[in-house]
């Protein structure tokens, strides 16, 4: 045996801590690719926030600028996307949630809607000038003008390409029911994309961010570019299109989703394709309405969203009653924004510390005494401007609040289904209600500042409902351990 001494023993290398990772679904993220994961879906946001952000005002302009009455206004701005909502919303949902392809369940659809979203664009865009080629051709001594009118003449054509207003308030309906069948359906397919690729425990910063980026470009909207819609409608809104349509597709090309369960088999029917199809409605109806929990949900959704909607679609039309300037209005949109800029990721922060039904409880109660305070004294242009920034602020901090609630209350599997379903209450409720507070200014001499007593009535409404889901919320488990009910 050798007595050589034992070689000295080296303490073992310290153990690397492990890495923090997050998951989602069957996705699985290191810090790294949580913050790639934001960078490309933030990046896709600038564009589809820019889209958000300009579009409706841009339309709102040049609708008023055609003079139509207050009720087909409501009618064009409101209830067409109300009634695309209440079709499609649920078709394209319900088919999203089941699909399953080489990328996906989201992400082959938001690959067809975006196209069709700038096609609307640029349709909108070029309304103007099909207007006023129609009403060229009509006008006395244009060569093609002569034949036309003869041929037309006496006809239901004939009468309507002689009217500028009718041509271009038909050109705009054809190109508005394609936008917003596209952002409509995609914002439904949108958000289950989010459910299904952001960690949960991430979903009200990640909002919070979200949020950030919307009101950025809002702020460089209103601040630098609404001024200048009434010269440069045409180039901005094609400007617009052609940045969303780039931008949105290179995003969702980029972004990966992971792999899901198989959707469950569709029931045995025995009667065709139509059985399937009144099979399919049935259960959608039976998963998503006859649960007075998620009703309640609906209606709390439904009512406040209705309460932000009378003071944003007539803001417009009610600021330029009292005499505010464009380049005055966008100017303290921007405010608007900037304030709330500043609010966003604390409120997304807030939301998942403390849950965003209770963030959204706190910001609808303040919302009705801001609305309250416009419907008495939104009399002047300096009065009316205080209530709408006070009303953009608090209708933002709802909106980042309450980001991430579906996600947080809807079943994970079918959050698309679900969030439809919120669309169907919102779409039936836009069908009517803007049109009456059309009918309502009108009876009242274009009396603008009766969108705030409506806004204030409607959100009373949803605060109460936001009450009754919060009970029944906490005897599911509350924020710490809450179950969906299926």
């Amino acid at each position: 045996m050798s007595n050589a001494p034992a070689a000295p023993q080296c303490p073992p290398p310290p153990a690397r801590p492990a890495r923090k990772t997050w998951t989602a679904g069957a996705l699985t993220y290191t810090t790294g690719g949580v913050a790639a994961l934001f960078l490309w879906l933030l990046w896709g946001d600038l564009a589809w926030a820019m889209r958000d952000r300009s579009v409706m005002p841009m339309a709102q302009w040049y609708l008023n600028s055609l003079g139509i009455p207050s009720a087909v206004y409501a009618l064009l701005i409101s209830s067409v996307p109300a009634a695309i909502a209440l079709v499609a919303g649920p078709v394209i949902s319900v088919k999203s949630d089941r699909h399953r392809g080489r990328r996906g369940r989201r992400i082959p659809f938001l690959l067809a809607l975006t196209p069709l979203a700038a096609f609307g664009m640029l349709g909108i865009a070029l309304t103007p000038f099909l207007a006023d080629e129609a009403a060229r051709v009509f006008a006395p001594g244009h060569p093609a003008g002569g034949w036309l009118r003869a041929a037309l003449d006496g006809s239901v054509a004939g009468s309507v390409l002689q009217d500028r207003q009718v041509v271009a308030i038909a050109c705009f309906g054809v190109f508005w029911v394609a936008y917003e069948l596209a952002v409509i359906a995609a914002q439904l397919v949108f958000g289950g994309l989010i459910n299904d690729v952001v960690p949960r425990a991430l979903l009200g910063r990640f909002y919070g961010l979200f949020r950030a980026i919307s009101l950025i470009d809002g702020m460089i909207f209103n601040f630098w570019i609404i001024g200048h819609v009434p010269a440069h409608f045409t180039l901005i809104m094609v400007v617009i299109g052609l940045f969303h349509l780039v931008v949105v597709m290179w995003t969702f090309l980029k972004i990966r989703e992971g792999a899901y369960p198989p959707p469950p088999p569709p029931r045995p029917v025995g009667a065709g394709r139509a059985g399937r199809f009144l099979a399919g409605a049935g259960d959608y109806f039976r998963e998503c309405f006859t649960n007075s929990y998620y009703v309640l949900i609906f209606v709390m959704m439904m009512a406040a969203m209705m309460a932000f909607s009378p003071v944003n679609v007539y803001a417009i039309p009610h600021a330029q009653s009292l005499g505010v300037d464009m380049h005055v209005y966008g100017k303290f949109l921007a405010l608007t924004f900037l304030i709330s800029l500043g609010l966003s990721y604390f409120l997304g922060w807030l939301a998942d510390v403390f849950h965003p039904l209770r963030v959204t409880i706190a910001s609808l109660a303040a919302y009705a005494l801001v609305a309250g305070w416009g419907g008495i004294f939104a009399r002047t242009a300096e009065t009316f401007l205080v209530a709408w920034v006070a009303h953009g602020v608090l209708a933002g901090c709802y909106f980042t609040s309450a980001a991430s609630l579906g996600q947080r209350l809807y079943p994970h599997s079918k959050y698309a289904q679900f969030a439809s379903a919120a669309g169907i209450f919102l779409a039936m409720a836009n069908m009517v209600l803007m049109p009456l507070v059309g009918l309502l200014i009108d009876g009242t001499g274009r009396t603008y500042r009766h969108t705030f007593t409506v806004a204030c009535a409607l959100a009373l409404v949803s605060l109460a409902a936001a009450w009754g889901v919060h009970r029944k919320f906490t005897r599911l488990g509350g924020a710490a351990g809450y179950v969906a009910p299926e």
